[in-house]
């Protein structure tokens, strides 16, 4: 069982404003997200659950054309397949989970260039 220090972990400019880790399981992933306000994560689908767990700050999420605010502390299930967007009203961390593993992810701590949510670079910002 290996341990992780989310301090030694590359860390991926995702979207403009919006930072992330992850961490990858046999059968999920997390990823560990810092976003200033105003980020943007667009709106997009795919085929895994997901549920975002908002640790600090607030965001409004988009799920099925239904909008919701996620204050620290909350976290929404997200079936696989169902479009879904977010905006971080305030500077925010978020832990989204994700099963199954999200290989795009897999592949961008790997050195990829791409997500669901488009082209990402690796960035020395914590």
């Amino acid at each position: 069982m290996p341990l992780f220090s989310r301090s030694a972990l590359k860390t991926h400019e995702v979207i403009a404003g919006g930072r992330a880790s992850f961490i990858h399981g046999e059968r999920f992933s997390l990823a560990f997200w810092k976003l200033d306000a105003g980020a943007v994560l667009p709106l997009h689908r795919h085929p895994h659950e997901m549920a975002p767990n908002v640790m600090s700050g607030a965001i409004e999420l988009t799920v099925d054309g239904q909008t919701y605010r996620l204050n620290a502390g909350d976290t929404f299930v997200i079936p696989p397949g169902v479009p879904h967007s977010a905006v971080a009203l305030e500077p925010s961390e978020v832990v989204d989970v994700f099963a199954p593993v999200r290989e795009d992810y897999r592949a961008l701590a790997a050195g990829g260039a791409a997500t669901y949510l488009g082209p990402a670079t690796q960035t020395d910002n914590p």
